[in-house]
């Protein structure tokens, strides 16, 4: 009797070029051990506010994407009146890739998941750039004359959705740094990253270490409220885009 073996087709999946993922060990004290003269992986921790790393920063498996299963926990990136860096009249609380791998050349895939909720919500009243790079080609915006979560390039918003608390936005930013090209993938919840927006025109650069994962509200000297932002399933990929927003194989 012959038997007869039925193989499951494999995802596509690309090779991890960076990860900032959290595992069960990682605290907020591995973030504090980083300065210029100790520039441990994977992340710098620089910019931010007067107070002290907790009142910025925290970590939980609650506040992950549940559909996650490459991060242990999730980062809560939180801003408020204090998160004034270098006596700014902006408000900040970002990390940044602390690496030596090359994240600025051919076709890359930065992945993120990004949810707020009611409590400490955004205020809509006031402009927020969300997963930037320094030059600004391509990020995210919320705020200010825009009351949706826009996608931006070069400026220009090409995609949005209301921003809901509770839900959980999933995004691949698809970057063509050779043909100066960007695009992107999205999806919500546990759903796999679909192409939102084909490759658009865009000054597409970086020196590796100025992608800004966190958020920048422009308070312009009001006084605005304390926000808390909740991130996981951070990584960059090349090759075929992992669509499972559980994260690579």
């Amino acid at each position: 009797m012959k038997s007869v073996l039925f193989l499951a087709p494999l995802a596509q999946a690309g090779t991890v070029v960076w990860n900032g993922f959290f595992n069960e060990s990682y605290t907020l004290d591995t973030l504090d051990q980083w300065s210029w003269s100790n520039q441990i992986e994977p992340y710098q921790w620089y910019i931010h506010g007067s107070g002290a790393t907790a009142d910025y920063l925290a970590l939980s498996p609650e506040y992950k994407n549940p559909a996650d299963k490459a991060d242990a926990k999730g980062i809560r990136i939180s801003i408020d009146s204090t998160s004034s860096w270098n006596g700014q009249t902006m408000m900040r609380s970002e990390l940044i890739p602390q690496t030596k791998a090359d994240l600025g050349s051919g076709t890359l895939y930065y992945h993120f998941s990004l949810q707020t909720r009611e409590e400490n919500a955004p205020d809509a009243s006031l402009e927020h750039q969300i997963a930037f790079f320094e030059s600004h080609f391509t990020e995210l915006k919320f705020g200010g004359s825009q009351s949706t979560l826009n996608w931006m390039a070069n400026s220009q918003s090409h995609w949005s959705a209301p921003l809901q608390a509770g839900t959980w936005y999933n995004f691949a930013y698809e970057i063509d740094f050779d043909a100066q090209t960007v695009g992107l993938w999205a999806s919500n919840g546990s759903a796999p990253l679909t192409r939102a927006v084909e490759p658009v025109s865009a000054s597409t650069q970086t020196n590796s270490q100025d992608w800004h994962i966190g958020e920048l509200r422009l308070d312009n000297g009001q006084s605005g409220p304390k926000e808390d932002w909740y991130w996981s399933g951070i990584y960059v990929e090349k090759g075929e885009i992992t669509t499972d927003v559980g994260g690579p194989a």
